[in-house]
């Protein structure tokens, strides 16, 4: 690692979609391009000195044949468009005299092209951002045919306008369409990255994940580090040195996000400290959780509580800060929860305070998040009757079973809901994501997968780029 701060680590290697994404922008980047109004001059035998100006330049009928990416280790990328077809049209004003003659015209023109397009960006670190730069860029014309006035046929003025007039378009062209394609490549780094930040913050928590080094290019794949620092209230978390290795990643999926506990740890922090973990549960809902059946006899306190008065209702909340630590066995999840139940009164009936060790695991199918968790250690460390000012006793196993087999299960249905809801509202959920495998490490998780770009994103920022 380079940096103490990179601690969430992606990487991609997927050609097919960035091929497919790379055409659409190259298309943005041709049509988005402003031709400038060119003027210049040419003596020509017989006739004298031309003066000429191209004007309202515009590309028409584009089309895209095919294009090649390859990555070369240390260097960039290396991106061929080919059989690039465009119709470029405008105007062009024009004069010649001489002692016998003055004539000034203004006449339309087009000009069909078949053009190559080569790009090699350089990819590095700019102002905590990856940035591109694409100035190693070029265009290779195979045609480019001059017509005046939608005149097919050859004529003199034609021909008296091919030769310059093609090379001024061609000097044009390929210096808007490199400085536009700089333009939209950086635009759509930022786009990226910007969508990725706005993905990882949600009310005051947010996810600073700036880049702390210049991506690391190979022959399989493009690797970038980022510092995965939670800032709530715009206080920043702080992270000791990183565990990550690249030898801790495999390159047969397309995306892989490399997450240590470090970036988690803060992140409960934060989520604890907005009041997040928190469940309020009443009325039939609550007496239908408590027909689970236990081995323990329900106290005669909590049975007139839950079956005979009108509106019992339990309150859950974090009373500590949640932590987590990751083994290749799992996720091991240490918590302290608080809860009343009321039965109707101002005064709870009940008050409970436990501390509980949850190995958790997690998945992501149908788009949904899925956890599955088994408690290791449960301690009721404080129970008493509030409304009686007095503790519990026999009492004490029925609630550390009631947590074990009802509030446990209770809490990881209530987070799979509300977390998928929280990705499906960050867009997570249009994005085709195919196989996710969340894999617990010593200290890190890996969560690797296959997936398609969603199709509207790249039309947001097309539509962005356009404006």
């Amino acid at each position: 690692m380079k940096n103490s701060e990179q601690q969430l680590f992606w990487f991609r290697k997927q050609r097919i979609m960035v091929n497919e994404k790379t055409t659409k922008v190259i298309e943005a980047a041709f049509q988005h391009a402003r031709y400038p109004s060119v003027k210049g001059d040419k003596s020509l035998l017989f006739i004298g000195n031309v003066k000429y100006g191209l004007d309202n330049l515009e590309i028409h009928n584009l089309t895209i044949g095919q294009s090649a990416f390859e990555l070369r280790p240390g260097e960039g990328v290396a991106m061929e468009i080919s059989n690039v077809s465009a119709t470029f049209r405008g105007t062009i004003q024009y004069g010649y005299g001489s002692w016998l003659v003055n004539v000034a015209h203004s006449v339309d023109f087009e000009i069909e092209s078949q053009i190559d397009l080569g790009i090699n960006p350089r990819l590095y670190c700019g102002e905590g951002k990856v940035a591109a730069d694409t100035s190693d860029c070029y265009l290779n014309f195979h045609k480019l045919r001059l017509h005046l006035q939608g005149d097919r046929q050859p004529n003199w003025l034609k021909r008296l306008f091919t030769d310059f007039i093609t090379f001024t378009v061609k000097m044009v062209i390929k210096g808007q369409i490199c400085k536009e394609i700089n333009k939209v490549a950086n635009i759509l780094a930022d786009f990226i990255q910007n969508t990725a930040e706005q993905f990882l913050s949600d009310g005051n928590i947010r996810v600073d994940i700036g880049v702390t080094a210049a991506p690391v290019i190979t022959a399989n794949y493009i690797e970038s580090y980022h510092k995965g620092l939670t800032n709530y209230n715009n206080t920043a978390a702080v992270i000791s040195d990183s565990v990550f290795h690249p030898s801790q990643l495999t390159e047969h999926r397309m995306l892989y996000f490399w997450v240590s506990d470090q970036v988690f740890n803060p992140m409960l922090t934060a989520a604890h400290d907005d009041g997040r973990f928190q469940l309020n549960i009443s009325g039939a809902e609550l007496t239908e959780l408590f027909k689970t059946n236990l081995s323990s006899a329900t106290p005669e306190t909590f049975r007139k509580c839950l079956l005979e008065s009108g509106s019992p209702e339990l309150r859950v909340w974090s009373s500590s800060v949640p932590f987590l630590n990751t083994s290749t066995l799992g996720t091991t999840v240490w918590a302290e929860a608080s809860g009343t139940l009321s039965c109707g009164s101002q005064t709870p009936t009940l008050f409970f305070q436990t501390n509980v060790v949850v190995d958790v695991s997690a998945s992501y199918a149908d788009k949904k998040l899925l956890l599955q968790g088994k408690p290791s250690e449960i301690f009721v460390i404080r129970a008493d009757l509030p409304s009686l000012n007095q503790p519990l006793g026999d009492e004490l196993e029925f609630i550390r079973e009631a947590v074990e087999k009802i509030g446990i299960p209770k809490v990881l249905s209530v987070l799979e809901i509300e977390v998928t809801r929280l990705l499906d509202k960050q867009g997570t959920n249009s994005f085709d994501i195919f196989d996710p495998e969340v894999l617990p490490r010593d200290g890190f998780v890996v969560i690797q997968m296959d997936f398609g770009f969603p199709h509207h994103l790249l039309v947001e920022f097309l539509k962005k780029t356009l404006q």
